[in-house]
């Protein structure tokens, strides 16, 4: 059992490579790291290419929907996970979680806790650094099934997918592009589908926090949320907002 980690990543080397050093430290499941470049110009190709891993380099910036879809059509893993390049992962990241998705045939996405999200996954930083942080995800992120539960929506910062899963509700919807609720579609689409959302409560991870959308002007990407809230709406007649 393998899982293809796919990475989008725009100009944010530096995080890219903690992200991928912290992977390959802390990951004891069989895996692929696939990077989706998205035309960037701070050397993240020469990365790839001086660690030998698989990635995809494109000229422009086409946003992470589009950038997880480039990833997950080459993928191989019987499972998926689509990580922000600005995740810092700890001990267990991807076991506690793969056995809280295999648990159940029900079960189509899990996600873990972190610092910095919006909705129940939030978990409050016990930390003032990366380092404090390893040392408190070592505490933390035991195996312990009975801190899973259930939610309506998973945060696309980490979103851990089973393979069934995708080749039955396919990639995410590039309308939402560059970003903001391709994932609420994503879950949304999961459950009408008959599938369950799981918190992996025995995993906390450190999210720097939306580095690529901090770079904009804040009114124009007020905007771009506001355009994607209506967006969703439009598609399915529901508040995303009932379901953080």
């Amino acid at each position: 059992m393998k899982t293809s980690i796919i990475i989008p990543s725009y100009n944010a080397k530096e995080m890219l490579i903690g992200c991928v050093q912290s992977i390959r430290e802390y990951t004891n499941s069989p895996y692929e790291i696939i990077i989706v470049d998205n035309g960037s110009n701070d050397g993240t190709v020469d990365f790839c290419l001086q660690e030998k891993i698989t990635f995809i380099s494109i000229s422009d910036n086409r946003g992470f929907p589009a950038a997880c879809n480039l990833g997950m059509k080459i993928s191989t893993g019987d499972t998926l996970v689509l990580l922000n390049n600005d995740i810092v992962v700890s001990h267990n990241w991807l076991s506690n979680q793969l056995a809280c998705l295999n648990s159940s045939e029900e079960i189509g996405i899990v996600g873990p806790y972190t610092n910095y999200a919006s909705g129940k996954q939030m978990l409050p930083s016990a930390y003032d650094n990366i380092q404090q942080f390893h040392e408190k995800a070592l505490q933390y992120n035991q195996p312990n099934s009975q801190m899973w539960q259930p939610l309506e929506r998973i945060v696309g910062m980490c979103f851990l997918i089973k393979r069934k899963l995708f080749e039955k509700i396919g990639y995410l919807d590039e309308q939402f592009s560059p970003g903001h609720f391709e994932d609420d579609d994503y879950c949304y689409r999961a459950r009408q589908a008959g599938y369950k959302l799981m918190i992996a409560g025995d995993v906390m991870i450190h999210h720097y926090g939306s580095v690529s959308f901090h770079r904009q002007d804040p009114e124009k990407l007020q905007g771009l949320i506001d355009r994607n809230y209506k967006k969703f709406i439009s598609k399915w007649g529901v508040d995303p907002h009932q379901f953080i």
